[in-house]
């Protein structure tokens, strides 16, 4: 017997105390959907609570008609000091050099996490939060990094016309090579 995916009853945004309050069902999420080993939530939390306490930081999440989470997508502003910006930055400056660093960098969102449940992927869901996450955030740029290879989201992100910043890239850490993607705001309709 096949289970059917749950449809998505809404869209919505959430607070940092809303998602606080979700962090458990929302790592679980994020664990599911990267495929990670159970015990990456425990270690991705305390990242996850500090970034709510950034600068242009924003939530967006779509729920089942049980209200459990589909699908979640987070960001906000970056800014030099933050651990991705100073890696994306060394990275581009190696490659292609300090104004085409300048010009991702100088004024940008940091589109965090993007995660639909695997059940439920290949109906929009991603690119209905996307949408949703970046109407009306100010910035000249949204950038984003996904480990290397084809996958739904290298699709949806071409769909989205996000284009090659900096390509086989490894951040500190992690022996993955990484895409780093971006795209001038605001989004087309």
């Amino acid at each position: 017997m096949t289970s059917v995916p749950p449809r998505v009853e809404r869209f919505v945004e959430l607070s940092a105390d809303e998602l606080r309050a979700r962090l458990h069902e929302a790592l679980a999420l994020y664990v599911t959907a990267m495929r990670y080993p159970k015990g990456t939530a425990e270690q991705r939390a305390p990242m996850w609570l500090a970034h709510m306490l950034r600068a242009g930081w924003r939530c967006c999440a779509a729920v089942d008609t049980d209200e459990r989470l589909v699908g979640i997508a987070y960001g906000y502003r970056g800014a030099s000091g933050q651990w991705w910006h100073e890696q994306v930055r060394r990275g581009i400056i190696e490659r292609s050099g300090p104004a085409a660093a300048q010009s991702w960098l100088d004024d940008y969102f940091e589109l965090t996490e993007v995660h639909v449940r695997p059940d439920t992927q290949g109906r929009g869901i991603g690119e209905e939060l996307l949408r949703r996450l970046l109407a009306g955030v100010r910035a000249t740029n949204v950038l984003l990094s996904t480990p290397e290879g084809p996958s739904r989201a290298w699709n949806l992100y071409g769909r989205m016309g996000f284009v090659d910043v900096l390509r086989h890239y490894r951040f500190t850490g992690d022996p993955r090579p990484f895409g780093v993607l971006g795209r001038a705001l605001p989004l087309d309709p």
